[in-house]
């Protein structure tokens, strides 16, 4: 009975916002799909030097606070994430704007311009969903 308690308390729960690191291993999961802790580990090391311990503490916390699921059937533990990137993403440019930039996307949006030079297709890419948004706002009047 306590068990079944804890789990039925734990799907109550709000998922919590990733840290960075975190955000590391929802990348790799994200690409590879269902991964092991070896898995996720071996392509975070290409890149940086995270030990096995580490990257494997890191993912029991994830599976804590509902970033990840985990399926214990065999022996490795496969990983896999439960939110999608594009609703972390949303959901992190949103708490972003609302907090950092006070509610103003355009504010975001050209902090970030103004710190990373767009290529020609970004900026045709940008140009384009400007106005795709300009035709919708033209529709609704």
């Amino acid at each position: 009975m306590f068990v079944y308690e804890n789990i039925r308390k734990m799907k109550k729960l709000p998922m919590m916002k990733p840290t960075e690191g975190e955000l590391e291993i929802l990348q790799v999961l994200w690409e590879r799909g269902p991964s092991t802790v070896r898995e996720v580990y071996e392509k975070l090391a290409e890149s940086k030097g995270s030990g096995y311990t580490t990257t494997l503490k890191l993912m029991q916390i994830m599976h804590e606070k509902r970033l990840v699921k985990r399926n214990t059937a065999a022996r490795s533990h496969v990983y896999e994430a439960l939110a999608s990137r594009e609703n972390t993403r949303k959901e992190m440019v949103d708490k972003l704007i609302r907090t950092l930039f006070e509610g103003s996307s355009s504010s975001l949006i050209m902090e970030a311009l103004g710190q990373h030079r767009a290529t020609g297709e970004e900026l045709d890419a940008i140009r384009n969903y400007l106005s795709m948004l300009d035709g919708k706002q033209d529709l609704e009047k």
